[in-house]
């Protein structure tokens, strides 16, 4: 100990490491909304290199790291309350994806740090970062980064900038982070780590925080004042509208007469799923809901029309081509919303917007209700309720009523006529939909199982439905499904956890299995084999390009890919992984295969090739158009055909102003 600390004279210092500084400040940091508290860092995943294993990993060690806290305390002084557990990663992407299932989960209150060594171990983060930014969602990154001090310059792994001596390939997390900052001398972390917690904790200005941690720093030694490890509270804000914006929103609400409410991911967020329903109730406007804010309503609310836009049910996407107001609720407003500008058709039609960033309450020319979603809620609900709104019964029929008429429609998608034949995906989403309670959490993020989900899952609580949309990242599944366990740990039982994945999905990131294995984990794991990009094989023939490159197959004659499967085992791949795998050929096969992994206490795989569809037993069609540009001249017949279609869609798009 040293008596005094140089950044803060007179105060107690302890001295450590930067690492091992970092570390149990991190084990010390805990977020409060609404009276309750929690650590806003709960847990440290890491694959460790030259670039970080002798300072955050040897930090970790004497931090006690084990998933119960178990080691010693070792200079960083920590007690059982402020140990700071850690978790084994095969994959950096991996490790930020499990990171973000995790924040997910836990309502953006409680996080996880990343570290990884500096080089490829840096830059595998940089897809994982971009997928937490852009849905909102908190994780803390530690890259290691090169030497501070130069004493030999390049080092291993060390990218060469010949018009920059300070960058190193880090900085490709710049654009990526809601914060950046690169640790150069170990004082310089007091300012830093106060500013990521504060990123980190604001609900609207979070996402992906970085800390570049050059190695030699890591290591060097500090006398940090004692007030830096003292516990911090990060109250977590929930901003009430402002009077001038909420009287205008009132006098949108109260002249609209088709409104429709667009719920978005920032009801999640903001744990506002009650106070929606109490304002439906009062108001009877109905709701659609983004990939993000499916949910926001159970399935069977009277007041819930299903997903909208692109991937959207017939029964929201027709509301909002007749909507004169457009309430948004947390959304960003993305090209499947809009349905790439041609949705919102109604030539009256305005837009409302609470969400929490000015940012994003402007979009579309909205009257801005910048706010949090419950607290704006709540307000809103208040100031309508002396005033006698709400929608004319007949919308309210018209709406119900064609609710009704897509629940016909989903039943068709999912009906097993023929227990003996092989399922097709939606048939696989029926089973599962016959199996689950509230309880079970279904995971997504890419390929053709989004859109069928976005049409036809019936939610049936706030949290069930975590398809990962905004960045529609593929390999996202089994890690989030990580995440998502861990968040859900010491319940019991515990929460059933499905990660559905296609076979392009599975072969791009299949390797947190063994992360499942290694803890123990009850992921339920179900693979949809149809031997290739079935999503994009769908687009590609939509758009002229016939499908090029999306099969899994043997190459034929000609050169293309057109000859047999594929003889690639996935099932035994993930077997080979440690995961039990059960095997399904037909619909009766996979009812139970299903069944049964539900009910088992660890990692299972259950593996299914799924058969193509017909029109009657497929999922509808899309309901709203997506702008993918066609070529604008070709040789070929499907290509001038797909473009005729695209300038006669492209037509119909407007600039909301």
């Amino acid at each position: 100990m040293s008596p005094t600390s140089p950044a803060n004279p007179g105060c107690p210092t302890r001295r450590l490491t930067t690492a091992q500084a970092l570390v149990a400040f991190l084990a010390r940091q805990y977020t409060e909304r609404d009276g309750r508290r929690q650590r806003l860092i709960s847990a440290t995943w890491g694959i460790f290199g030259h670039g970080n294993v002798a300072g955050i990993g040897q930090a970790l060690m004497e931090a006690g790291g084990g998933r119960s806290g178990g080691g010693g305390n070792g200079g960083a002084g920590n007690g059982a309350a402020h140990r700071m557990p850690y978790l084994q990663g095969r994959n950096e992407q991996a490790m930020v994806h499990a990171a973000v299932g995790y924040a997910r989960q836990s309502g953006r209150l409680s996080a996880h740090a990343v570290t990884t060594s500096i080089g490829p171990g840096a830059t595998n983060l940089v897809t994982g970062a971009a997928l937490a930014t852009i849905n909102r969602l908190p994780v803390l990154l530690l890259p290691g980064d090169t030497f501070a001090t130069r004493p030999a310059d390049p080092v291993l792994q060390q990218l060469e900038v010949e018009y920059a001596g300070d960058v190193s390939v880090n900085d490709c997390l710049r654009p990526v982070s809601r914060y950046f900052d690169r640790i150069t001398r170990p004082e310089a972390l007091i300012p830093a780590a106060l500013q990521a917690m504060r990123v980190l904790a604001d609900p609207a200005g979070t996402g992906a925080v970085t800390l570049a941690l050059p190695q030699d720093v890591q290591a060097e030694a500090y006398d940090w004042p004692e007030e830096f490890f003292a516990e911090r509270d990060w109250h977590v804000r929930r901003p009430a509208p402002d009077t001038h914006e909420l009287e205008a929103a009132v006098r949108a609400v109260r002249s609209a007469r088709r409104p429709l409410i667009v719920a978005g991911g920032g009801i999640r967020h903001s744990a506002a799923e009650e106070t929606l329903a109490a304002f439906t109730a009062a108001t009877r406007i109905p709701v659609a809901s983004t990939q993000a804010g499916k949910g926001a309503l159970r399935h069977d609310h009277p007041a819930d029309v299903g997903g909208i836009g692109h991937t959207g049910t017939a029964t929201a996407d027709e509301l909002a081509r007749t909507a004169d107001l457009v309430i948004g609720i947390g959304t960003r407003f993305s090209d499947f919303t809009t349905a790439s500008g041609t949705l919102f058709a109604n030539p009256a039609v305005r837009f409302l917007h609470l969400n929490i960033t000015g940012f994003d309450a402007h979009k579309l020319a909205a009257l801005p209700l910048v706010a949090d979603a419950r607290a704006g809620l709540e307000a809103l609900t208040a100031a309508l309720a002396g005033r006698g709104y709400r929608v004319d019964p007949a919308y309210e029929t018209e709406y119900t009523g064609a609710k009704e008429a897509w629940e016909e429609r989903v039943e068709a998608s999912f009906a097993t006529p023929d227990p003996t034949a092989r399922p097709t995906q939606t048939q696989v989403l029926g089973l599962l939909d016959a199996l689950v309670t509230e309880d079970d959490i279904l995971i997504n993020a890419a390929g053709s199982l989004p859109g069928d989900l976005h049409k036809l899952w019936r939610t049936r609580s706030r949290d069930q439905y975590h398809v990962e949309y905004g960045y529609s990242c593929m390999g996202y599944e089994i890690p989030a499904a990580i995440g998502v366990l861990l968040a859900a740990e010491g319940r019991t039982p515990r929460r059933p956890v499905w990660a559905l994945v296609g076979d392009g999905t599975y072969l791009m990131n299949p390797t947190e299995i063994v992360t499942a294995v290694q803890e123990n984990l009850p992921l339920k794991l179900v693979v949809l084999q149809n031997h290739g990009y079935a999503s994009i094989g769908g687009l590609s023939e939509s758009v002229g390009a016939e499908r090029f490159g999306t099969a899994y197959r043997h190459r034929d004659a000609d050169g293309g890919f057109t000859g047999p499967p594929l003889p690639v085992d996935l099932a035994a791949n993930a077997a080979s992984l440690g995961m039990r795998v059960l095997r399904a050929t037909t619909v009766d096969d996979l009812r139970t295969a299903l069944s049964e992994a539900r009910d088992a206490g660890g990692p299972t795989c259950v593996y299914v090739e799924t058969e193509t569809p017909d029109t009657v037993s497929g999922p509808p069609p899309a309901q709203a158009w997506w702008d993918v540009p066609v070529a604008e001249t070709a040789s070929r017949p499907a290509a001038v055909k797909a473009r005729e279609e695209y300038d006669r869609q492209v037509a119909a798009r407007r600039r909301h102003l």
